[in-house]
């Protein structure tokens, strides 16, 4: 009997974020995490990987434990968004 690891893979959304939690042999990588992922469609969209908030490519190993955050892209540069923030409350 091979011995098994559990992750969880988190994918966060603007209001909302859904969480699951994978039974996977030793060894296993991202790319065998995104397999197993009951609901394949959530990963349309998905920009990399992030294990921990570090990110992490399809290929990196796993471990006990890790969390796996799927990654989207952003919707507004942070320069930009903090230039708007700014320009509002100058206006203000």
């Amino acid at each position: 009997m091979s011995a098994t690891m559990r992750i969880e893979v988190v994918d966060a959304q603007p209001r909302a974020h859904r969480s699951w939690t994978l039974a996977l042999p030793d060894g296993a990588d991202v790319a065998m995490a995104l397999a197993a992922l009951p609901d394949p469609a959530v990963l349309v969209g998905i920009a990399g990987y992030a294990v921990y908030g570090v990110r992490v490519e399809a290929a990196a190993k796993l471990l006990d434990g890790d969390r796996l955050e799927l990654l989207r892209p952003l919707q507004l540069d942070p320069k930009e968004a903090r230039r708007r923030r700014a320009a509002k409350r100058d206006a203000d």
